[in-house]
């Protein structure tokens, strides 16, 4: 990888396409986002080898959901913080977009999913909010009709 600032992109083109030649090249921006430029052949590459390994690991999960949840805690250790019981809905789901994504090419819903999923799990680590999640909801989130606990 190499990167520039994004005004080099207008100024010295000449000096940021010949970089794509061994590389992907990151615009760097202040105000934005950055932007990624990368030859269509090493894309297609990533997005066949993402297709390929999202679908091996979709079977792997139907044949032997306990292995696929193994696999995905090696990258996701936070997925032992989910109850038991959570953990094959947030395995399908995040599969079932990781392929969706590999095979569209679009990937937001999985990061989506993803950040949803582990911001779930932070909660169940937290014993005080697993506590409340264990408790009986009543509908009024904590509130009583007056405005107290």
């Amino acid at each position: 990888m190499k990167s520039f600032p994004f005004s080099a992109l207008a100024r010295e083109r000449n000096d940021v396409f010949p970089e794509l030649e061994a590389a992907d090249v990151l615009l760097e921006r202040r105000d934005a986002e950055n932007v990624w430029l990368v030859r269509d052949e090493r894309y297609q590459a990533a997005r066949n080898a993402l297709l390929t390994l999202a679908r091996s690991m979709t079977i792997v999960a139907r044949a032997n959901r306990a292995l696929a949840e193994e696999a995905l805690a090696e990258d996701l250790p936070w997925l032992t913080w989910l109850p038991e019981n959570e953990r094959p809905q947030c395995v399908r789901e995040l599969l079932a977009h990781l392929l969706a994504g590999a095979d569209t090419g679009e990937l937001m819903p999985y990061a989506r999913a993803r950040r949803s999923w582990t911001s779930t799990a932070l909660a169940w680590s937290n014993p005080e909010i697993a506590r409340d999640l264990l408790d009986p909801f009543d509908g009024t989130g904590g509130q009583s009709i007056d405005g107290e606990k």
